[in-house]
């Protein structure tokens, strides 16, 4: 099942285990049975440090989970994680043993405040690029709480089972029939979102904790935040950056052929670029952190949402953006059962249904022609009098035999039946006409919207929520600069943004030094 050079890669990775680990399986007449423990035994053969184990119980379909030294580490798998979430399995081993990235004392501590007992399963799509980062997520705070289980279930093999729960997407993370997170989200969300469900131990609560003093500190780890970090460590500024994770809105982009000198890369390819990079420096790293506050008394105190904080002379934000929201009746109450923002994730749940896309940009057109080659049918609404994507992207989708283009719509309401999208409201823009689709699914595609809100009121911002900056990344508040996404600079690229960030780590230095 693995083939050679896998098994080389494992044996190597596999080489820094300390303790033992035990993959325990049970017994199953599936006919996928076989291959879990093929899939096992070969992982157990690159080290002598792992074991594959039949447990003395029986499971309806392939199952297993990791043990350390004999002792339960509360990761379990529904099913075979190959696929994306292969992956998980082979980090859930280094976790397990204190190997790989784990995040620092200060997250880890909020994961063990968390009210348990917990039992979290997340069902899963071996084509899903979102689901793991969600499942290694779990599968660490399963590490560091006592009370805490997590197990990837692969909805392929509990079709049943998704249909009862009402799962119309993928990641979907259940607490027995709650759900409690849909679609993509970072272990930082996905914290705060386990606060919000079980409820914090305040007993626990140590009080805020002072980081240290910085020259620069970035918020913000897509390439702009890393490039801006880069630069000002490079001009010997003490730098600090703080970020959700390194890599950013990146790591959700597929193909990658516009960055100059690199024909082709993907997101997550890049993603681990930019953090090899930002690692090379005397740079340090707070991940799994949002800034909650800013003051200005002559050097900047940051606060964090992790009750630390931290000073800096300055300020440099990027922190990009995020998926816009349509906002109407319906989106908040159907997301991940009908209401989607990954067409590549979720669309397999879709085949052969009606589905809409919204938005006529050219995210909206590429998600129109990627779910045609599945769905049944797909209506691509766009409320502007013509489509906004390339000319050669509307040649396509225009060609398709199973895509009904409508402009001039406005998506007003998202209608179900308690359990699943069953249509939308459209209103027609010339003759305010509304009339109902019925419909299974609505992709939304509507663009981006600047991660600024932590700033409303600081610094002065456009009506779309762009900070405003001049030709050198500066503010309106001396010592914050910006750069990338969040702000008014045209043209929304990653090369653009890398460009960006360096401008303001420089704009910052000549501040700093030069001038002072």
């Amino acid at each position: 099942m693995l083939d050679n050079q896998i098994r080389e890669q494992l044996t190597s990775v596999f080489g820094s285990l300390e303790g033992h680990i035990e993959l325990v399986y049970h017994e199953s007449s599936h006919e996928k049975q076989a291959e879990l423990t093929e899939m096992l035994d070969q992982i157990a053969a690159t080290s002598e440090k792992i074991t594959a184990v039949a447990s003395n119980r029986v499971s309806a379909a392939p199952f297993f989970e990791v043990k350390q030294n004999g002792q339960e580490t509360g990761i379990r798998f529904s099913g075979i994680p190959g696929g994306h979430e292969f992956t998980s399995l082979v980090l859930s081993i280094l976790n397990a043993d204190g190997k790989g990235k784990l995040p620092d004392e200060t997250i880890t501590r909020r994961m063990g405040r968390l009210k348990g007992p917990i039992h979290l399963k997340t069902y899963i799509s071996l084509s899903c690029e979102n689901c793991p980062e969600v499942v290694q997520a779990l599968n660490i705070m399963a590490l560091f709480h006592p009370e805490f289980t997590h197990e990837m279930v692969d909805g392929a093999f509990f079709q049943d089972e998704i249909s009862a729960l009402g799962i119309q997407g993928v990641p979907s993370v259940m607490d027995g029939k709650t759900l409690v997170s849909s679609g993509k989200s970072d272990l930082a969300q996905l914290l705060s979102k386990l606060e919000d469900h079980f409820g914090v131990d305040q007993a626990q609560d140590r009080g805020p904790v002072h980081l240290g003093d910085y020259d620069v500190a970035v918020i913000g780890g897509g390439p702009a935040g890393v490039s801006a970090s880069i630069y000002a460590a490079r001009k010997g500024l003490k730098t600090v950056v703080v970020a959700d994770s390194i890599g950013g809105q990146v790591k959700e982009t597929r193909a990658i052929e516009n960055m100059i000198s690199v024909p082709h890369t993907q997101g997550p390819e890049l993603s681990a670029q930019l953090r090899k990079h930002v690692d090379a420096y005397d740079i340090k790293i707070l991940e799994h952190r949002r800034l909650s506050g800013l003051t200005d008394n002559g050097r900047k105190k940051l606060e964090l949402d992790t009750q630390e904080w931290l000073s800096a002379a300055s300020v440099i934000v990027a922190t990009g953006a995020k998926w816009r929201e349509l906002g109407i009746p319906g989106e908040k109450a159907y997301t991940g059962k009908g209401v989607a923002y990954c067409p590549h994730c979720d669309g397999p749940f879709y085949k052969g249904k009606d589905v809409a896309v919204i938005g006529g940009g050219n995210s909206g057109v590429e998600a129109a022609i990627d779910l045609a080659g599945i769905v049944g049918s797909v209506r691509l609404i766009e409320v502007e009098p013509h489509l906004k994507a390339d000319h050669i992207l509307v040649e396509k989708v225009r060609s398709l035999p199973n895509v009904t283009v409508m402009t001039g719509a406005m998506t007003t309401e998202i209608t179900g039946n308690g359990q699943r999208v069953t249509g939308i409201e459209v209103t027609e823009q010339k003759s305010g006409k509304t009339q109902h689709l019925d419909l299974s699914g609505v992709f939304v595609q509507i663009g981006l919207i600047p991660n600024s809100g932590f700033l409303q009121g600081v610094v002065e911002t456009n009506p779309f929520g762009e900070i405003v900056v001049d030709e050198k990344c500066r503010t309106s508040v001396k010592g914050i600069y910006a750069a990338g996404d969040v702000t008014t600079v045209p043209f929304k690229q990653i090369v653009i943004s890398m460009g960006e960030g360096a401008k303001a780590a420089l704009s910052a230095f000549e501040e700093q030094v030069l001038q002072a």
